[in-house]
């Protein structure tokens, strides 16, 4: 697998076509070890281009044990965080693009890191993760490991080759069909979601729409805007499992007033699931609606990456919006929450302006029909 000519196309794809980059550019890459493979690819493909890499090795298990560095309330920790965040922001004046190459072994490493702790870091580092996300170039990749093909429920080879036959797909052609779907939803007001457990309304008026065909995503697949704030209300059941500050949650179900979320439960520790919403104010109201549309992808792997994707899903996004699709929401949050809508999973509509748009999983109007996969 490692001599795999497809990881080759993969770097090619990763800088040439998400990061775009230019000769001479410098960008940075955060990869766990695992995914060295893909990195000696990358370098290769950055020799060829005439543009440079900086290498940050990262590794779960150390950067859980950072925490224990840390104590809330304390001077020096506050002190410490401030100035690590702002080195890194200096640096980064001086750098065009992020490359992320995770490559999880455990996503539950973070389980018995204080919540506290978590908020705590995710604030003080909240600036610099703006200015990455909103001003500058980023990708984000999955490296297929052995733990997310047994969650997966796949054998090694057949994972990764399901990640790679699912990230290097034809991004033009997606694009192509994703800008019929933009142009609807950008003369949409109000939006209707019906499903099991759901019936939500809210409006998109006035919000732009972004489509996503592997420019910060590989793989990709979604086209997204976000609701008016405080339009939001109704009941939402999500049906794909998810995972926050390092705990899995199911069966997640919202209930809504005017933008604000004022209850929430799940299968299991519902005071967990509120401290999630209590983070700041912002993490009580949502940033983001989305369509998954990735033809390829038509289950949950336990991998928000591949999952806010699946052919015929709906995520709606509690916490911070997005630049490009900013309905003033501001947090330390950004929860991907998936509901898939095929008939295979329960089933479930989208309505815009009483017009119906999808019904499980699949668009009615003929125009939006090349998306159906």
């Amino acid at each position: 697998m490692l001599n795999d000519p497809r990881i080759d196309r993969l770097a090619g794809v990763l800088l040439r076509h998400s990061l775009n980059l230019d000769k001479g550019d410098i960008f940075q890459v955060n990869a766990s070890i695992a995914a060295k493979p893909l990195v000696a690819a990358i370098f290769r493909e950055a020799a060829t281009m005439g543009v440079f890499p900086v290498i940050r090795w990262q590794d779960d298990e150390i950067g859980r044990l950072s925490y224990d560095l840390l104590t809330v309330g304390d001077a020096d920790t506050a002190r410490f965080l401030e100035r690590s965040n702002q080195w890194e922001i200096t640096r980064w004046q001086d750098i065009k693009a992020n490359l992320a190459l995770r490559a999880p072994e455990n996503d539950q490493e973070n389980s018995g890191v204080p919540r506290e702790k978590l908020q705590m870091t995710g604030k003080a580092g909240e600036p610099l993760q703006r200015l990455i996300i909103d001003e500058r170039q980023w990708a984000l990749f999955y490296w297929p490991t052995p733990a997310q093909a047994q969650k997966a429920g796949l054998s090694n080879s057949d994972y990764f080759d399901f990640v790679l036959d699912v990230s290097l797909i034809d991004y033009d052609r997606l694009y192509a069909a994703e800008q019929v779907l933009a142009r609807r939803m950008e003369q949409a007001d109000q939006l209707r979601i019906v499903a099991p457990g759901t019936d939500l309304t809210f409006s998109i008026r006035g919000l732009p729409v972004v489509c996503c065909y592997g420019r910060r995503n590989v793989p990709d697949g979604e086209v997204y805007t976000a609701p008016v704030r405080d339009s939001v209300n109704g009941r939402i059941t999500y049906n794909v499992p998810s995972n926050m500050w390092g705990q899995t949650y199911k069966n997640v179900s919202l209930e809504f007033a005017d933008g604000k979320i004022v209850q929430a439960s799940c299968d299991g520790d519902n005071d967990a699931l509120n401290r999630i919403f209590d983070a700041d104010e912002g993490a009580r109201y949502v940033g983001e609606f989305s369509f998954g549309v990735n033809p390829l992808i038509r289950r949950p792997i336990g991998s928000t990456l591949f999952d806010e994707k699946i052919a015929g899903s709906i995520h709606f996004t509690p916490g911070a919006a997005y630049a490009r699709a900013d309905n003033g929401n501001k947090s330390m949050i950004h929860w991907d929450l998936i509901q898939i809508q095929r008939s295979d999973y329960g089933g479930g509509e989208v309505w815009f302006d009483g017009e119906l748009i999808r019904r499980d999983g699949l668009f009615v109007p003929e125009e939006l029909q090349g998306l159906n996969g």
